[in-house]
Order: structure tokens, then sequence, then C-alpha cells
């Protein structure tokens, strides 16, 4: 059973042909078309999703995951501005989501008819392509040239584009097959490599006496870390990879500001690089983003496939191709050069590691506590999902696991859907999956739970510490009078959310209940589970603050 309209069956056909095996579904009427022919399509996966919002970030997950494009459905009017956040993700983390949204009829807008707005090109500011669509027999060769224009970018350029897709009524009518339909193919590739000047840049690289590769969000991969391995063992380099980064290296140095925070302005002017090689996606630290702002290297090249990004002010080349293919390339022309830079910063690097260990070592339950408990508690191979705020920045105080896979949602840096998304990875992936979220965080998502197809192996760890704790870290809102509309204090608790999701759930109030409810926590059950650990809001961070100051 399909449906009778042909620019549905169209929008069907082309998903296929571009393999979009997957659609998450949001219930409404204006997208009947398309859900009964999507729902009965032997080779696309359908599922439900009530929340457009959640549903959104879902297939987010699901995309970061499998590395393609996802589709998300939706009906007409304000459904589709839920999806929006979900979007402004996909397009600043390099994400291919595909969103489709049934419309009214041109004629139907504006004219005082219900549940509509003007939908085409709503997301002009951060989709790579809309293709507005015209339901009328005389324009199936342009929705065709659009509609594959538009999958195809989803997939070569690796970001969100809308597809917006009008039905006039009758919306119900089906037919027993679907038509063949021909669809245009563009260009797969949208880079020109031949432009890279991989001699003058090995050139500046060989005559210069430091140098600097900081590692942003990265999808993991075995081969660039193959090829990032070979700066590891060259003195003049200094490798700064970030949690997000999945790259490992016992020459790396990973906690950046744990390294950088109480250095001086001498050691600033001997960290301060040479040559700068950024690539991968938003970088978390805010102390190594000023220090590189002052403190600029001569040269900054950027490696990206799709934009420039020039974060430090002083972007100096923009390298536009993948960071395999530039090492692959650029690994061929470079030479190592004696020098202590490396050994140097590395060294500072150790003593601040053996000061960490002791630091936590003396400390009681707390935030920071708790992440040392969890991190070392998460089974190897996990998938390891991270939340905004607080919660990711602890997470860049230690030395993770090498054998997880670590994500989390830096390309807008929003709380809005954390959750969603470690569902969405969760149930793309199939591995151990964890979450570890903050509170405010979690019970802005609450509505992640609301989906079926949530695996039994999901894991969340939230650390509830009665809310905000970021805006007790960072400077500025407790010297205001208005300390509670940014700390957002609540007594909420995750109980009664398990209660009605099917969650099982496991609470901790102490550094012992941590331990003995994690040893129980990753074992196998027929439900998903939630550990609340609740931490001493009023003691959060000054621990943090004392860190600092014991380690420099």
């Amino acid at each position: 059973m399909f449906p009778k309209k042909e620019l549905a069956q169209l929008v069907i056909s082309a998903c296929h042909q571009f393999d979009v095996g997957i659609v998450v579904i949001s219930p409404g009427s204006r997208n009947a078309p398309l859900t009964i022919g999507f729902s009965n399509h032997t080779e696309i996966e359908t599922l439900s999703v009530v929340d457009e919002r959640c549903a959104a970030f879902f297939a987010l997950g699901i995309a970061q995951q499998k590395q393609k494009p996802v589709a998300v459905l939706c009906t007409s009017g304000s459904a589709l501005l839920n999806y929006y956040p979900a979007i402004a993700e996909a397009y600043y983390s390099n994400i291919p989501l595909v969103v489709i949204s049934a419309d009214r009829p041109k004629h139907l807008i504006d004219i005082g008819d219900g549940q509509t707005i003007r939908q085409e090109n709503v997301f002009e500011n951060h989709i790579l392509f809309s293709a507005n669509l015209i339901e009328n027999p005389k324009f199936i060769s342009r929705n065709s040239q659009l509609i594959g224009e538009a999958l195809q970018i989803a997939t070569s350029q690796k970001g969100p584009v809308h597809i917006n897709v009008p039905f006039d009524e009758p919306l119900y009518e089906t037919v027993a097959s679907l038509k063949d339909f021909h669809f245009p193919k563009i260009s797969s590739s949208f880079l020109d490599n031949s432009n890279i000047d991989y001699e003058n840049l090995a050139k500046i690289w060989n005559a210069s006496q430091k140098k600097m590769i900081l590692v942003g969000v990265n999808y993991p991969d075995a081969e660039l870390h193959s090829l990032i391995d070979l700066y590891a063992d060259d003195d003049d380099v200094l490798i700064f990879t970030e949690t997000t980064s999945n790259l490992h290296h016992n020459k790396a140095i990973n906690s950046i500001d744990q390294l950088i925070f109480s250095l001086n302005d001498s050691d600033f002017i001997s960290l301060q690089p040479d040559v700068l090689i950024t690539f991968g996606g938003m970088i978390v630290s805010k102390r190594i983003k000023k220090f590189l702002r002052e403190y600029a290297p001569k040269h900054h090249w950027d490696i990206d496939e799709r934009t420039a990004t020039n974060t430090y002010f002083c972007l100096s080349e923009f390298i536009q191709t993948n960071p395999i293919d530039f090492f692959r390339n650029f690994n061929t022309k470079i030479i190592k050069i004696k020098s202590n830079y490396q050994s140097k910063w590395l060294s500072v690097r150790d003593e601040r590691r053996q000061k960490h260990t002791e630091y936590l070592s003396k400390i009681p339950h707390s935030d920071f506590k708790v992440f040392e408990q969890i991190l070392e508690s998460v089974p190897n191979n996990s998938l390891l999902q991270i939340s905004n705020s607080a919660i990711i920045r602890y997470a860049q105080l230690f030395t993770i696991n090498k054998t997880l896979d670590v994500f989390c949602n830096r390309g807008t840096s929003g709380i809005d859907g954390s959750t969603s998304t470690a569902i969405g990875a969760a149930f793309a992936n199939k591995k151990q999956t964890v979450l570890i979220t903050g509170d405010l965080s979690f019970f802005y998502d609450s509505n992640a739970l609301w989906n079926k197809s949530i695996p039994t192996n999901f894991r969340i760890i939230l650390i509830n510490n009665s809310g905000g704790g970021i805006f007790k870290i960072i400077p500025g809102p407790s010297t205001t009078s208005a300390a509670k509309y940014f700390e957002t204090p609540h007594c909420l608790t995750a109980k009664h959310l398990c209660l009605m999701f099917g969650f099982n759930y496991q609470k901790a109030f102490s550094s012992e209940m941590v331990q003995k409810e994690l040893k129980e926590f990753f074992k196998e059950s027929d439900k998903p589970k939630i550990l609340e650990i609740f931490t001493p809001s009023e003691d959060n961070d000054q621990i943090l603050k004392e860190y600092f100051k014991y380690i420099q």
C-alpha cells in the first residue's frame, strides 16, 4: 500500500535511491501520504517519536553513528519549527540530517487556514539546501531535480537539508505500488584538492621550531590515528587533543585546561607555536582559545572539507580537504627537528597529572569525585555520550579510556537534545552506550525517554547537583542578584520519570554508594537504566576551584 499522490511517491523513491534507510516520523495528518509510503516500504526502516524536537535529535544521533543521511518527517505548522535546534547542531557538526516537512499548498498560506505557517526556506541560515516542491504534475522534472540535489548534498557535504512538500486534500488515498522515477545525479565531490600547495606548506613547517596540532570533535578513525602518531614522535610538535577528538597517544596533551590554567606570560610565550594546525569540530576549552588569540601563531592552518573556521583570529591557510587526505600527502614531505619543545611541556603535563591524582584521593563526594568513579567504571569498548555545560568540562580534566568512542553535541553546545542524541546513537550503534548528563540537560530533554526504540543496554548516569552547576563555576553569575535565574535551583528527581517510561532506577548519595551502584549498573537487564547521583550543590564549585590552585 502506497500513497496515490505522485509527489509523495517521488520523495519516497528518491530517499530509497539515495540510500536514506531510516525515517523518524512524528504523527500528523498533512504528512499522511509520506507516512503511509515510508511505513510500507520494505527497504526503509521507520521509527515513531511523538515530540519533534526529540525526534530530530534522535535522528541526529543515528546519523552521527552511521555517518549517512537519516530523515525526519513531520506534519505542517509549528511541528516543523521544533526541528530547528537539531538542524543547527547538524549544520555545525557536519551531520547529514534530511528534514522532510509536509505543508499546505500556497493558496492556503496566510489566509487563516489552520496549522499553517510560512515553511519555505524557514531554516535558510542553517541549512545546506532547501527544496521547496510544488504539487503539480507539470513540475515533476523540477521536483525531481530539487529532491535529488538535496539528498546528494546531504551526503557529499555532510549536513542538513530541507525538503518541503505541500499536499492538498485528500491525503489518505492509496495505490498498490510505486512508480519508477529518475533523479539526475550531481557531482559527488565539491572539493578541489589540486590547489593545496603541499611543497610550500612543508617548507614553512620544516623551517619552524615550535609546532602545535589541536584536534576538536572527531569521529573515531584508525587511519587518522595512525597518521597523527607520526607527530607524537617529533620533538618540536605538541599535540593537544580534546575528549571528543577520539585520538589518544601517550605523548599527547589531553587535558588542556589542566596544563595551561596557571601559566604566566613567560610560559605562554614559551608555549606559543610558530605553526598551528587545527582540524575537527568545536573546541571546548575556553582557555586554549584565549591563549591562541592572545599569543597568535605565525601560521594557522585549518583543515576542513566545508568551511574555514577562524577561531583564533589569525587564520593564514584554509586547507579544504579531509584530514586523512591532508596528512597522507603532508607526512611524506616533512622532517623532524631536534627540540625540547615537546619534552618540556610533557614534563609539565606529567607534573599536573600527578597532582591531579593526589587531589582526587583527598576530596569528598562531589561532582569531581563522581566523574573519577564513573570514568573508571565504564566498560571497555563502550560508546560514551556526554552532555554539555559542566559535564563536558569535567570530562576534559580526565584521561579517557582509549577503547571508548566519545561524542558530545558541540556544534551549538546546547543542552536541549543530549539525551535524545544519545538514544539515537545507542539505537544505531548497538554497543553498550552510556550517557553522562547533568540534571538541567536531563530534565530539559526528558521527553527523549518517550521512545519505544531505546535499547535495553542503554545507560544514563545523571549527576544531580540541584541545578546549573556551571553558573557557579564560571565568573559573573554569582556577583549578581539574579543567581537563582542562572543556576535554576530545583528539587527534581528522575525516579518518577523512570517509572513512567519503563527504566530501571538506581540512586546514590555518597562515594561509597556510587561505587556500590556502579558495580550493578552495567549488568544486562530487560530495561534501560538510570543511575541518579546526588551531589552537594554548595560544595562542588569550591572543590573544582581548589583543584586548579592545587595542581599549579
